[in-house]
């Protein structure tokens, strides 16, 4: 299955205007997230089933997220040294033993090293996978990451909807189905997705920090992108909490999400479309402030429908994300540090899943729904203004990854000057 030459070749014949590797990693995404609702539910397994408190319910979700920033790292590392195909099997096949030893463990520190190793295991994928749509012409990235994203929702709503239902007969079916489903996506990428890592990629050494450190847009678009990922995850860290105060069980909150998947199943394509050839920029900040919006109103409304309405907004913010995040970063991205370039993008929703459950439980448990709601949306406007701050630059970047002569302001900033040599 090992297949070189240029990229469009590594990746085999085209459907639909999209290789068929971006189909294949479609169905990687839709089956690990479709039989992978551990992660979602977590915080209320710990509480439930294993009687933690909130806090230390959080503190353990926030120790997936550790695990996951090395995960990022190392995937990364890995996608531009074995390869974009054997780092995805080493991460699918290790989520398996990872989320049936989190399942089995009974005592605290069982947990702790557990929820560490799912961290580490489940994520280690995702810059590998990226790397491998990076490694497409420009042109199809921006579509090729949204095909991945709808997969991914896709497989999360069914998640949701069937894991809310089976979760009050208890949650160990569903470290078994994670498992389970983690095994098939190897077995999809050992039998259909091609390594798209050129050799001559393979041997360059050349080392990682340098670059980034001397990268200030890539640093800051990371500092912007942690902040995001720390409001966002209040879905996952607080807003169960919140709504099993109002006495809703575990299938009122899968529902919950079920819809956020269900809008953005049917909502993403035609975002596509629309957000293609607008500004990266300008469509990241409007969708963090959105997202922040969404976020806030979702803690402090009581009726099914304003959460139902709270869900709308921050989902139309989760899909603008969505469509510029993967070809923004990949944009960026000097030829050779690819997969690291990605796994240190993929770390900002690790380093976001550990602060997260952190930030919003102490901030719930301390300053209330109310006082974590205003968290939120001042979050959310600090985020849009600091976005659209670094609009003007990204612009420059992605005109020189499109092969486009950049403007005579462009070339004349160092940093850009700097990602040009690169």
């Amino acid at each position: 299955m090992t297949i070189y030459g240029t990229p469009t070749a590594a990746a085999g014949r085209t459907r639909s205007g999209l290789p068929n590797l971006v189909w294949a990693l479609a169905a990687t995404h839709f089956v690990s997230r479709a039989g992978g609702a551990v992660q979602s539910f977590l915080v209320l397994y710990l509480t439930q089933e294993q009687r933690l408190t909130p806090t230390t319910a959080g503190a353990v979700v926030a120790a997936v997220g550790v695990g996951g920033i090395g995960s990022q790292v190392l995937g990364g590392w890995l996608g531009d040294r074995i390869g974009r195909r054997h780092t995805m099997l080493a991460g699918f096949l290790g989520t398996a033993v990872a989320i049936v030893a989190l399942g089995s463990a009974t005592t605290l520190p069982a947990i702790w090293a557990a929820a560490v190793g799912v961290g580490l295991m489940a994520d280690l994928f995702r810059p590998a996978g990226s790397a491998a749509v990076a490694d497409l012409p420009p042109g199809q990235r921006v579509r090729a990451f949204g095909v991945l994203f709808w997969a991914t929702n896709l497989g999360f709503s069914v998640a949701t909807v069937s894991a809310g239902a089976l979760a009050r007969n208890g949650y160990g079916l569903l470290f078994w189905i994670n498992a389970a489903a983690s095994v098939l996506a190897a077995l999809i990428v050992w039998r259909r997705v091609p390594e798209t890592l050129q050799p001559a990629s393979r041997q360059a050494k050349r080392a990682l920090l340098p670059v980034l450190l001397r990268d200030r847009l890539m640093l800051a678009m990371v500092v912007i992108h942690v902040g995001y990922f720390t409001l966002f995850l209040q879905m996952f860290a607080t807003l169960p909490l919140v709504m099993a105060a109002d006495g809703h069980g575990p299938a009122a909150y899968g529902t919950l999400l079920a819809l956020n998947g269900i809008l953005i199943v049917a909502g993403q394509p035609l975002a596509v479309r629309l957000l293609a050839g607008r500004d990266p920029g300008t469509v990241l900040a409007a969708s963090m402030l959105l997202v922040g919006i969404g976020v806030a109103s979702v803690l402090t409304v009581h009726s099914d429908a304003g959460r139902a309405a709270s869900v709308v907004v921050w989902t139309l913010g989760q899909i603008g994300i969505a469509v510029m995040f993967g070809a923004s970063f990949a944009g960026l991205a000097p030829e050779g540090l690819r997969g690291r370039y990605m796994g240190v993008a993929s770390a900002t929703w690790s380093v976001g899943a550990m602060l997260g459950p952190l930030v919003g439980t102490v901030l719930l448990t301390h300053a209330g729904r109310g006082g974590l709601a205003v968290v939120s949306a001042i979050a959310g406007i600090a985020l849009f203004a600091g976005q659209q701050a670094l609009g003007p630059a990204l612009r420059c970047r992605t005109t020189a990854q499109d092969g486009r002569r950049p403007s005579v302001r462009c070339a004349s900033s160092r940093s850009n000057r700097l990602a040009y040599a690169s």
